[in-house]
């Protein structure tokens, strides 16, 4: 009599990294409306139920997924900036780990701009983290600064990062623009700004 090999159980905590990582290259890939759930239970080697069960809809999957590069991102960018020696340092350190993050995690980012129409406040929220988070920084190295003015100046760099992503990836991969240098490109345009201190 054969006895067929048992089936290795799969914890919880890790099948839902397998979902979310087999359901980014889908929606990353074939779009939101596009995207299927048996084609995400399919890759994963699951039922669909497995995938509702964890997530609750195709909605509730897509925003997990956002919410991992979400945490995923502020974990690169404040581990960078720990590392870092000046003011200086520390935005560049950040602002390089975000655009490192981005090429490392092209299809999570990718799912996160294409599909801004389903999830624009979950967009909303990673920028609202990368703006706090930056303030916070921008606060500690100059701490009789006006509140405002460190929120205002973090939605500048943001913003300038997000376009300048946008940017690159739109760009001809014959033109392609490296992380280190669009990190320099906002740089050359932010810090002589900061550096003068008006507050």
């Amino acid at each position: 009599m054969s006895t067929s090999p048992a089936r290795k159980r799969v914890g919880r905590a890790e099948r839902e990294q397998q979902i979310l990582d087999a359901a980014v290259d889908v929606f990353s890939s074939r779009g939101y409306a596009g995207a299927s759930m048996d084609t995400v239970a399919e890759r994963v080697g699951v039922t669909k139920p497995v995938l509702y069960t964890h997530f609750g809809s195709k909605e509730g999957l897509l925003l997990a997924c956002i919410g991992r590069a979400r945490a995923e991102l502020l974990d690169a960018t404040a581990t960078a900036a720990a590392a870092a020696t000046t003011p200086e340092d520390m935005l560049r350190r950040g602002t390089r780990a975000f655009f490192d993050y981005l090429d490392a995690r092209a299809p999570a980012w990718t799912l996160l701009y294409s599909e801004a129409g389903v999830a624009a406040q979950a967009l909303e929220e990673v920028r609202t983290q990368q703006t706090d988070f930056i303030a916070s920084l921008l606060g500690a190295q100059a701490p009789d600064t006006d509140p405002a003015r460190l929120t205002g100046w973090a939605q500048v760099i943001v913003g300038a990062c997000e376009r300048l992503a946008v940017w690159r990836g739109q760009l001809d991969p014959a033109r392609r623009v490296s992380a280190e240098q669009a990190t320099e490109f906002l740089m050359d345009l932010v810090w002589t700004g900061l550096a003068r201190d008006p507050s």
